[in-house]
């Protein structure tokens, strides 16, 4: 079997909600068993589902449909040996992914109700839906980590990696950019805070006169992950949580609410159940403002005001980043913006590139820095953000100078390829595994397998 680098595209990079939906779709359509694995199935459905979206994506070097048979196979596989080896992951984790991938889902379409309207299911139904798919996905990538945690490389087997690649067939890479930023969230206006601030009033109020805090969470928290507990947030360490909450958390007694309690995710109302030496358990409801309608015009003047400092040597935009910044992925960084496929501190100035980002570095020269451009977080958040333009270097055949992070990159998944290979023929022995006639061409369970 030649596992080839579908498997470890296709099969642990983790969906989103529309993708979700698209194959629960095609299910409906489709829904005829063609591989098992132990308790676990892959449908017709998924394969073409997938395929489907390969081919409508226009990506390049689009799997075929044995190849994605195959990551799903190893995918289900692992799962099934997850629950030999006693891998398990943590309803705690899953809570949070599933809360993550809900509220990108509530910054793109503006709100949960906007959510609901455009799929025509509840929030509850929506994240049920999603929930077994997560779960599942988590456990792949926790196997799949188990196997390839101790594989390694180093700068001689990237060098060998690379000393194989015939000199006429080397890749010619596009140009890249070396880009900084420091970004500013939009904040709620008066108005907005102050109907929030009344609405969590007239919820501490009710619940005062009798009204149960867990059923108002249920229907009315806009934290996706808790608010289905009634706002349970369990026990938390101190430190766990943003400064604001926890302080405000703390200074409450057993069964005590808070006031109005604003931090970076919103405005919430907390209630303290129980503190347990360096642990407490709270919940809260949580409601935020609507992102698309907040006023840009203090953080743009912030980041202008900041754009001139940088300009006149008062300070670097590195410090600045640092001090500054309200992206905490690049902050501490000095607000270098990484290519997330390898680390590295360049990135593809190409067709790949965000469109909005490519035209505003089209426009700038080499060491200057943008005037605030508006900006949406991944989140969905309402943000501006000023560019610092560090470097640009032209296309060129890649070399281990200059692409040694990419080539390292290759060779370290070209290696761990290699190990789950060697895995899936050694524990494919351990589970059943029924492959339906159609797809026997595939050879996924010989030892040749998908080229």
């Amino acid at each position: 079997m030649k596992l080839t680098r579908w498997v470890l595209g296709v099969c642990f990079v983790l969906s989103s909600l529309a993708t979700h939906a698209q194959e629960v779709e095609n299910k409906n359509v489709l829904d005829r068993i063609i591989v098992k694995v132990d308790n676990y199935f892959i449908l017709k459905s998924e394969v073409e589902g997938q395929y489907q979206q390969y081919i409508t994506s226009g990506q390049a070097n689009t799997p075929n449909r044995c190849q994605i048979l195959e990551g799903l196979v190893v995918n289900k596989l692992m799962l099934a040996k997850a629950e030999i080896d006693s891998v398990i992951v943590d309803d705690k984790r899953i809570d949070a992914e599933l809360t993550s991938r809900m509220e990108q889902m509530e910054g793109q379409y503006g709100s949960a109700k906007n959510i609901v309207e455009a799929y025509g299911k509840s929030i509850a139904t929506l994240k049920e839906d999603l929930r077994s798919s997560l779960k599942e996905q988590l456990t792949g990538r926790k196997m799949q980590d188990k196997i390839t945690d101790d594989v390694k490389i180093t700068p001689k087997e990237v060098a060998a990696f690379f000393n194989e690649i015939p000199r006429d067939s080397l890749p010619y890479l596009p140009a890249e950019v070396e880009i900084s930023h420091i970004i500013r969230l939009a904040k709620p206006n008066k108005n907005q805070k102050e109907e929030l601030y009344a609405k969590l009033l007239d919820f501490r109020r009710r619940v005062e006169k009798g009204e149960s805090f867990e059923d108002l969470a249920k229907v009315h928290s806009e934290d996706l992950g808790s608010g289905k507990r009634g706002g349970d947030l369990g026990f938390a360490k101190r430190g766990a949580m943003v400064a604001p909450f926890e302080a405000a958390a703390l200074r409450l007694k057993p069964n005590q609410l808070s006031d109005v309690v604003e931090s970076e995710f919103g405005f919430h109302l907390i209630q303290l159940l129980e503190i347990r030496g360096q642990e407490y358990h709270a919940r809260h409801i949580l409601l935020r403002p609507d992102y698309q309608k907040l006023d840009l015009t203090e953080p743009t003047k912030f980041l202008d005001s900041i754009r001139v400092l940088v300009q006149r040597d008062s300070t670097t935009f590195e410090k600045a980043a640092k001090e500054f910044s309200e992206d905490k992925a690049t902050q501490d960084a000095g607000g270098v913006l990484m290519d997330a496929s390898n680390g590295g501190n360049r990135l593809a100035y190409d067709g790949t590139m965000d469109p909005a980002l490519f035209f505003a570095l089209d426009s700038m020269k080499v060491g200057t820095i943008s005037a605030p451009i508006p900006f949406r977080t991944d989140d969905g958040r309402s943000a501006v953000r000023i560019l610092f333009f560090k470097a640009k270097h032209p296309p060129h055949f890649a070399n281990l100078k200059d692409d040694y992070q990419k080539l390292a990159q290759i060779t370290l998944s070209r290696k761990k390829n290699n190990a789950i290979e060697k895995w899936f023929m050694k524990a494919k022995e351990d589970v059943f595994i029924f492959i339906d006639d159609e797809y026997k061409d595939c050879r996924i369970l010989s030892s040749e397998g998908q080229e």
